[in-house]
């Protein structure tokens, strides 16, 4: 298919932030331009982890549960372990739900956890593929695989970019209102702006620091192998080959990762030196020479980063995803920040493309997502140092009552960290917009921070707080696509003059009643003004100040 040479939004970029993007503004009917050098989407796992929150996201917009249905079989376990071996000793676990579980799970959480959708251990090769099957089928969403972004020219009252053809090095111009640069940790769109990475970086540990190495492998007999009880990532602590392996697809598939040693040359690893790299964290001694061990794609990375650019706005060109932060993959953070990096832009940007917002609104997007990259990054790295500072006691692997302290000692030690890095519904749930411009303050705080504890609050600034309004309805099933308005407890106001302010502005608004008490009291108000992100604008007893608050917390023009 031709490239379109004109539309909305150009987006540089095509993993989970791009793809992201064009569904959020597809959806309210602002064309997009995204292009990607890679010939498809993700041929390796990447990131495995879909948080809570991304998956209310993809609730939100529909296919939550085709989501849900990928990856591993449904009843398979997503626990994480730790073992000196996979064959060898079992050191510590955290059991967590099936597919099949998670939602009746959620359905019966409260608190913390009290949520629409649980967590998912899916890889990224396959949300991706849903991502972009479901952007592709948007009028006025044109997605090319095989098209780099090879330059682009700010006007003053759009951007011209210039896109080449990977394959024939053939060149065209497409022109857009703005730009979005979700093209990875070398972005070419960050360099270009003249932004920086800020922050740690280069971090040496004995596991998640420096150089590590990844293999995608297929291996039909590890089930077969591993006398434990299944787990979704297996991770080995010992002397030889620290690492950590998630199953792909639940019957052969593993995403294999190593941290590599002094003297260990990453240019020199042949397909046989990755075989016994997996093997050394497999088997204890000598493996069995009929155990297969089939190399899908292989290759280095560092870990080790926590790293923000210093800027994600200039004029009409923004970032977002690994352009604008880079994480150790430690909780699972960055792919899920990208996601909502995604997620806020493209309100805003529909918003002002469809004149209903000022182009000023736009300037919210750094202001509230760079203080959330900053925070998510420093939680990833403070889980890194907390499993590569700990090293193996030289006795861990012997058949002796040293070794049965050594193993102990690294069971509580991992027992403990496994809790703090995977349950973590504060990082999940508990990112806030405090003082941005369009947050409509009311004099309170919020809960503190903190990543293994969430205490629901409607503080303006956070995500709305969650209940269940049925056996099968969330509070969210109820939000409308853009904005809404919550009337809560039996005494509720009306919120006609919200309604009537929204009606002038051109804002879509839904108005929402919930009568229950419990909902009244967890809002701690009787009225809340909900962004199309979920989050709280607003927060009150009465509506008389309708039309300035919209038009601070929609930045309406």
């Amino acid at each position: 298919m031709d490239i379109p040479d004109r539309c909305d939004v150009i987006i540089a970029g095509g993993g989970p932030c791009g793809l992201m993007l064009a569904n959020e503004l597809g959806r309210r009917g602002v064309t997009a331009v995204l292009v990607d050098l890679k010939p498809d989407t993700a041929f390796n796992p990447q990131a495995n982890a879909t948080q809570a929150r991304t998956m209310e996201h993809y609730r939100r917009l529909g296919f939550a549960d085709e989501i849900r249905a990928l990856g591993l079989p449904s009843d398979y376990p997503t626990d994480i372990a730790y073992f000196t071996r996979h064959t060898a000793h079992e050191l510590a676990r955290i059991e967590l739900p099936s597919a099949s579980r998670a939602a009746d799970v959620a359905k019966h959480s409260k608190g913390a956890w009290s949520t629409s959708e649980l967590p998912h251990r899916v890889s990224q090769k396959f949300v991706e593929k849903v991502l972009r099957a479901k952007a592709e089928a948007l009028d006025g969403i044109s997605v090319n695989y095989g098209w780099r972004l090879r330059d682009f020219t700010d006007t003053g009252d759009g951007v011209v970019a210039e896109v080449e053809n990977v394959s024939d090095g053939s060149r065209t111009t497409v022109s857009g209102l703005w730009l979005v640069g979700a093209d990875g940790a070398r972005s070419f769109v960050r360099q270009k702006l003249g932004f920086s990475y800020a922050g740690e970086t280069g971090v040496v540990r004995d596991f998640m620091g420096g150089r590590m190495y990844a293999v995608y492998l297929r291996a039909p007999a590890f089930y077969d192998v591993v006398p434990h009880k299944r787990a979704w990532m297996y991770c080995t602590f010992n002397s030889e080959r620290r690492s950590f392996m998630a199953s792909v697809n639940g019957r052969d598939e593993f995403a294999f990762h190593t941290q590599l040693k002094d003297g260990e040359d990453e240019e020199a690893i042949t397909d046989e030196r990755a075989r016994a790299m997996v093997l050394q964290a497999v088997f204890a001694g000598a493996p069995p020479a009929d155990f297969e061990i089939e190399i899908l794609s292989r290759g280095g990375w560092t870990a080790g980063h926590a790293l923000v650019s210093d800027g994600m706005q200039a004029d009409r060109v923004f970032i977002g995803g690994d352009a604008a932060h880079l994480f150790t993959p430690a909780g699972g953070l960055g792919y899920n920040t990208a996601i909502e990096d995604a997620v806020n832009l493209g309100w805003k940007l529909a918003a002002v493309v469809k004149g209903i917002a000022a182009p000023s609104l736009l300037d919210s997007y750094a202001a509230e997502r760079r203080p959330v990259a900053v925070r998510n990054t420093g939680y990833a790295r403070a889980f890194a140092d907390s499993m590569g500072h700990f090293r193996p006691d030289p006795d861990l692997e012997r058949d002796s009552p040293a070794g049965e302290a050594a193993r102990r000692r690294a069971g509580a030690h991992f027992n403990a960290h496994v809790r703090r890095e995977f349950d973590i519904p504060g990082v999940t749930f508990g990112a806030r917009y405090d003082g941005s411009p369009i947050i409509v303050a009311d004099g309170t705080e919020p809960p503190p921070d903190a990543a293994n504890d969430y205490r629901p609050t409607a503080c303006p600034g956070g995500r709305a707080p969650h209940i269940w309004i049925d056996g099968e309805t969330s509070l969210y099933d109820l939000f409308g696509f853009e904005w809404t308005l919550l009337r809560l407890g039996a005494d509720a106001p009306p919120g006609t003059a919200f309604e009537t302010a929204a009606r002038a502005a051109g804002l879509d608004l839904r108005l929402v009643h919930v009568p229950t008490a419990e909902a009244r009291a967890l809002y701690e108000a009787r009225l809340a003004l909900v962004r199309p992100d979920q989050v709280v604008a607003w927060r009150g007893d009465a509506d008389e100040e309708a039309d300035a608050i919209l038009a601070q917390a929609a930045g309406l023009a």
